[in-house]
């Protein structure tokens, strides 16, 4: 090699190099591979291929300046040859020159396919024959990563001069490709071992959500539907070239980073105790109380009828009617029933309970007394009248503040966490869910401009999953129109950000997650003019 293309070489070397360790795509990245391999070979055409999990090689990438093909890599056009076994019966496949050098680790350079006696050269010819090609010289190169396993194949066809004249690979350009092999190789394992470590990660975000879904039969599938429901966010205002988010964008690096926020925006959950997460009735703890309820109504009854039947019996005795006596009984009786029914029923939650029905429960815990191991006692206790008598769903205020505390400790796990840089920000987008653009949120109380504009869009997916839901124990599953109503005016109370919600109408961002996610009979026509708050685009 004489010193004016050595110092050429080590230069394109050195650029290839750098390119080689700043490229994090694997299919780009042995696309460039194989292109630098061309270049500084001069060759006019080559295949990188990689080595599957079962021994095989898949082409990854197809070049030939002189049949003009480009295929596989980003061309966007399918190699359509099948992949090649590395052994047949346990020995180097022979009739594959790239499968053999692949299984002995061995550098095979050709000066003419055709004449070559040590290798099968069949697949080559018929290559020609289909293409009318002449497949002359041939350097193959095995690439290897530092723990010594065969991760790929590169190989190069027809090594030319200036003037196009095919040539031998000389000694010297083998040399160089070898060591643009080594630095490949290199490459391609940091990226390889960076996409793996990424993949466990993520498979370790699912596995967190999954686990926390698994809690609870009640919001099973919440965890996975709400990054869903982000990200379906994210791309719709990246989309916006008009109004207040018109020059928002995130790169793709900035959507894995919420899309990780998404997975784990719910990770303290699995701090919060089970039976204040699953309490489907307001009596609920470990069992649901209405049947204490039910049995000490029957023990009232009980007691109210032997106290009746006594009366009535002394009545016989002293010749008086008993008819007023069994009409009031039959009316006590009823009184007893209907105050069970109407208990059953409040134990159900709801999205409100009347001050009125609150009174009566309060009234019945007194009205009816039982007599238990000899004791005399109201029929409800204090704790099953507080419980019962919750306004707005199933959980008294002390467990609103036990579900409320995920949030704490969802900041404080992820806070924890060593988090590379371009994921630094997944504890702010996860840990501001639950906050509300005036600021009444929590746990922090953060109001909107102390919000990312992520972070707001998580607090939109996850109301909207929410209120959508349809395994909520406390609550039918709502229309669509009907939870847009709620979101809109959500929007005017400033819960929600307005811009992001206006984004989430005009993109439909609501329906394409409705499509997806929601059973049919809870989409429903959705009148815009009726949401609370929205103002067409043309109108605004």
């Amino acid at each position: 090699m004489n010193s004016e293309l050595s110092s050429s070489a080590l230069k394109h070397l050195i650029n290839i190099g750098s390119e080689l360790t700043r490229e994090q795509d694997t299919t780009k990245l042995l696309e460039t591979i194989l292109t630098s391999a061309k270049q500084l070979s001069n060759s006019d055409g080559g295949t990188i291929y990689s080595i599957t999990s079962n021994k095989e090689l898949k082409f990854e990438t197809l070049l030939n300046d002189t049949l003009n093909m480009y295929m596989g890599g980003t061309s966007g056009k399918p190699i359509p040859f099948p992949t090649i076994p590395m052994y047949i019966d346990g020995e180097p496949n022979s009739n594959a020159l790239v499968a053999y050098a692949a299984a002995t680790n061995k550098i095979i350079n050709i000066s003419d396919a055709y004449q070559e006696g040590d290798f099968n050269m069949s697949a080559a010819r018929r290559m020609d024959e289909n293409t009318g090609y002449r497949t002359k010289s041939v350097l193959t190169i095995p690439m290897k990563n530092h723990e010594q396993e065969m991760i790929g194949v590169l190989q190069l066809i027809n090594a030319q001069t200036e003037d196009n004249e095919i040539i031998d690979f000389a000694p010297e350009v083998e040399e160089i490709i070898v060591s643009l092999g080594s630095m490949a190789a290199i490459a391609l394992t940091n990226r390889q071992l960076i996409d793996d470590m990424e993949e466990l990660f993520q498979s370790l975000t699912r596995l967190i959500a999954r686990a926390i879904d698994e809690k609870s039969p009640y919001t099973g599938g919440h965890c996975n539907r709400v990054p869903e429901l982000t990200m379906m966010m994210a791309e719709a205002v990246c989309a916006q070239n008009t109004g207040p988010l018109a020059d928002f964008t995130m790169e793709d690096k900035d959507k894995y980073e919420l899309s990780v926020a998404g997975w784990l925006h719910d990770c303290g959950k699995i701090s919060t105790p089970e039976v204040v997460m699953d309490k489907s009735t307001k009596l609920e703890t470990i069992f649901d109380r209405i049947a204490l309820v039910d049995c000490r109504i029957e023990l009232a009854k009980v007691e109210t009828k032997n106290q009746y039947q006594q009366r009535i019996i002394d009545a016989l005795k002293e010749g008086q009617p008993i008819d007023s006596l069994e009409a009031e009984l039959q009316q006590k009786l009823e009184g007893f029933d209907d105050d069970r029914e109407f208990l059953r029923k409040s134990n159900v939650g709801g999205e409100f309970m009347r001050p009125e029905d609150q009174q009566r429960v309060a009234d019945i815990a007194k009205k009816h007394k039982v007599t238990i191991a000899g004791h005399q006692q109201d029929l409800l206790t204090s704790n099953e009248v507080a419980n019962l008598s919750i306004a707005k769903g199933t959980l008294l205020p002390e467990e609103r503040e036990i579900i409320n505390h995920h949030m704490v400790v969802t900041i404080d796990m992820l806070e924890s966490l060593p988090f590379p840089k371009h994921l630094r920000k997944v504890p702010e987008y996860a840990g501001g869910h639950h906050e509300k653009m005036d600021g009444t949120g929590y746990p922090k109380g953060l109001k909107r401009d102390e919000m990312s504009v992520p972070a707001r869009m998580m607090a939109i997916a996850d109301i909207f999953e929410a209120l959508t839901a349809a395994d909520r124990p406390y609550k039918p599953a709502k229309k669509l129109s009907e939870c847009l109503k709620i979101m809109g005016f959500m929007k005017l109370d400033h819960h929600i950000d307005p811009d992001l919600f206006d984004v989430f109408i005009d993109q439909k961002v609501y329906l394409e997650y409705a499509h997806q996610f929601l059973d049919k009979k809870q989409i429903d026509d959705v009148d815009l003019a009726k949401i609370p708050g929205y103002v067409p685009p043309d109108q605004r």
